[in-house]
């Protein structure tokens, strides 16, 4: 009853399926331990139905993701006209111009929200991407899996990465030290935008394209369902760094290809067959036979 009442409480409190049922699979887990290490006689959780789970992860529709990048394209060309050389115009045509980057960079490479603030200006390699870095709680460490991985961006991704670098360190004086971030809310790159900041700037974003619904991480999800669409589950889990394939299969397996068309057109014919009468039913083995 505590924790029935507990998960109330978390859902008058705005908490999401997702972090409702992530706290009670935790606090049952952390049960199942005690009584695993004989600190607890049973677990008073055994048994217990728990909360409803997440339901399919929402990608972002391609219809959508044209928007957002056209979008920010307008707002670029919209800080570009304002620019008058003041520090404010500036800033804004900085953050236009890395929010473009940032919509253009995690549509293509798939990359956690905390793996894009962690990027630095090194992790490109004309177009391979390395992420070997993520942010938890705001401190760099490394990936969500530990994990280095490696993959290749669209050659007009890594070329608008390019680009922006160029245009970024021309901008500092040379008397300036250009710092490492890729995303970072200075102009010379010293200090590297907060994942918190990254969130805000994306929902200024969609709030202007009116997609109030759509959050950054749902691009890792678009990524995810185009290869899967396509049949590329051993890409997707390499792209995404997930741990093993069960993960890439249990989230996404509702955009796998269907590859049962024969199977179809033999059970329809087989249907046929016994609604005219010109077959009849036998059992051989383990299959039945018309």
């Amino acid at each position: 009853m505590v924790v029935r009442t507990a998960i109330v409480r978390w859902r008058d409190d705005g908490a999401t399926v997702s972090v409702v049922s992530g706290r009670f699979r935790i606090l049952r887990s952390a049960l199942g331990w005690a009584v695993g290490e004989s600190l607890l006689d049973a677990n008073p959780l055994a048994g217990m139905r728990g909360p409803p789970r997440p339901g399919t992860r929402m990608h972002v529709p391609i219809d959508d993701l044209r928007v957002l990048l056209d979008t920010a394209d307008r707002l670029l060309e919209k800080a570009q006209a304002s620019a008058d050389g003041s520090m404010r115009t500036s800033q804004e045509l900085h953050r236009a111009e890395q929010l473009r980057l940032l919509v253009r960079l995690a549509a293509d490479s798939g990359a956690r929200r905390g793996e894009l603030a962690a990027l630095r200006f090194s992790d490109l390699d004309d177009r391979v991407l390395t992420i070997e870095r993520g942010v938890s709680a705001e401190q760099v460490g490394p990936t969500k899996t530990g994990r280095v991985r490696r993959l290749t961006l669209g050659s007009s991704t890594a070329m608008l990465w390019r680009e922006c670098e160029a245009t970024w360190r021309a901008s500092v004086p040379d008397a300036v030290p250009f710092g490492p971030w890729l995303f970072s809310g200075q102009s010379g790159h010293q200090e590297r935008l907060t994942a918190g900041a990254m969130s805000h700037w994306f929902a200024a974003l969609c709030r202007e394209a009116g997609l109030p619904g759509v959050s950054l991480h749902r691009l890792r999800h678009t990524v995810a369902t185009f290869l899967v669409g396509r049949g590329d589950l051993l890409r997707v889990q390499q792209r995404l760094g997930h741990r093993d394939a069960s993960t890439t299969l249990r989230n996404y397996a509702h955009a796998l290809p269907l590859e049962d068309l024969d199977a179809a057109d033999g059970i329809d014919e087989m249907l046929g067959r016994v609604a005219r009468g010109s077959g009849s039913w036998s059992l051989k083995g383990n299959a039945i036979e018309v």
